[in-house]
């Protein structure tokens, strides 16, 4: 009896995730392969195309990887990439904000003018800036979770009404230089020259990367669940020191570490970890997913909605001082242009998905490399504006095509 027993006793699964690991190397190509054969390309297209890009614009003009072109790239992501990463976190609930270049204008604006006009102290008036973009966005999502307005309708309205609004703020001035060597100055044009700067963020970085992993790694053992071995972490430790190290080299090549990059880079992190290691950001993850079974696991849908276009309204203030900063004037046009598309096809260039559920703030750094490297690359040659209007529109209807087969193939391959 006692031998049939032990005979019944149920196998335990064995995560295919352990399987991979133990194959070695030729374990994790097959399972490569098998996650591009069911659509799951991740970030392989978006890498690929910046190492083409950088290729091609280095073979045609000879000065694209230089460390002042570089340098330059890191500076001009940074405004209209917090407005992508606000962007982001729209797009994960599978809608879209087409206010937020006029929310950057009339934030540059507020800011401009208490701050030039009526003395009021640089970081207050950046502050207030900032704290009335999020009552817009409060105000954006109010209608679009309470009343049920639909958010392309919402936003849609929002794009006139501020920019009617920084119109108004501006008043007859028109435009409004910034304060030489001011606050608002620096955020754009500020370089930390010291090689000690850009080598000890590298450092940091890489060290915060590899505990982090470690710490995972343990966590995940303790609880029984797969984990990747300590010869996975340091390969891929090895391979982020050498691209941090890497950059922190080139800049130093210039003038230094820019602020931009700077504060870029930290939004970056603390906008990904909020939303791969806290309960709000599998919340937002859980609405994007599907409203109805979000609301039946007990999530205030009306909440996260309200909450997620208050933070995207909030970066984007933020992104509108720094392109304010860029410009060195605050104006009635700022944020007008092409801002608002750029900013939308980053995350979607970068890999977040049109149709809500999947994506990462990352998605908003990688995006904003490839349009500005072609932007870069285009002007290198002296190509028309118009002519990069239309790349880049031909980039972003790419990057959606891929998307939308992506999704289908997983469908097809059950991973959907």
């Amino acid at each position: 009896m006692s031998e049939i027993s032990e005979s019944a006793a149920p196998i335990p699964a064995v995560d295919p995730r352990l399987l991979v690991r133990e194959q070695g190397l030729a374990g994790y190509l097959a399972e490569f392969k098998r996650k591009l054969r069911s659509g799951d390309l991740g970030s392989v297209p978006v890498v690929l195309g910046l190492i083409l890009i950088a290729v091609v614009f280095q073979a045609i003009t000879g000065k694209f990887l230089t460390a002042g072109n570089l340098s330059n790239i890191t500076l001009y992501i940074a405004g209209p990439g917090l407005i992508s990463v606000g962007i982001v976190f729209v797009l994960l609930l599978g809608e879209i904000d087409l206010s937020l270049g006029s929310v950057a204008g009339v934030s540059a604006a507020i800011s401009a003018v208490l701050s030039i006009q009526h003395g009021v102290n640089e970081y207050a008036a950046a502050g207030i800036a900032v704290l009335c973009a999020l009552a817009i966005g409060a105000l954006h999502g109010f209608f679009f979770a309470r009343i049920g307005v639909p958010a392309f309708v919402v936003t849609l309205a929002g794009l006139l009404g501020w920019s009617g609004l920084q119109g108004y703020v501006m008043g007859n001035t028109g435009t409004l230089n910034n304060i030489p060597n001011g606050f608002i100055a620096n955020l754009d044009n500020y370089f930390f020259d010291d090689v000690a700067a850009a080598y000890g963020l590298a450092a940091i970085g890489v060290a915060g990367y590899l505990v982090a992993a470690l710490l995972g790694a343990r966590s995940r053992r303790e609880a029984g669940l797969p984990a990747r071995p300590v010869s996975e972490i340091a390969l891929r430790t090895a391979l982020l020191a050498v691209l941090a190290f890497g950059a922190a080299y080139t800049l130093n090549q210039d003038r230094g570490l820019p602020l931009a990059l700077v504060v870029f880079l930290g939004v970056v992190v603390i906008t990904d970890f909020v939303l791969r290691r806290t309960s709000y950001g599998r919340k937002v993850f859980a609405v994007g997913g599907g409203v109805e079974a979000a609301r039946r696991a007990g999530i205030n849908v009306a909440w996260v909605r309200i909450s997620v276009f208050m933070i995207s309204a909030g970066l984007a203030a933020v992104g509108g001082l720094f392109i304010a900063s860029q410009s060195g004037f605050a104006d009635k046009s700022l944020g007008s242009g092409n801002v608002l598309m750029n900013s939308i096809a980053a995350a979607v260039i970068g890999g977040t998905s049109l149709f809500g559920g999947r994506g990462k703030t990352w998605s908003a750094l990688l995006g904003m490399l490839v349009i500005q490297s072609i932007v870069t690359g285009l002007d290198l040659q002296g190509i028309s504006q118009s002519i990069q209007y239309m790349i880049t529109g031909a980039v972003l209807l790419g990057a959606v095509v891929l998307d939308s087969v992506s999704r289908r193939t997983q469908k097809s391959a059950g991973r959907g």
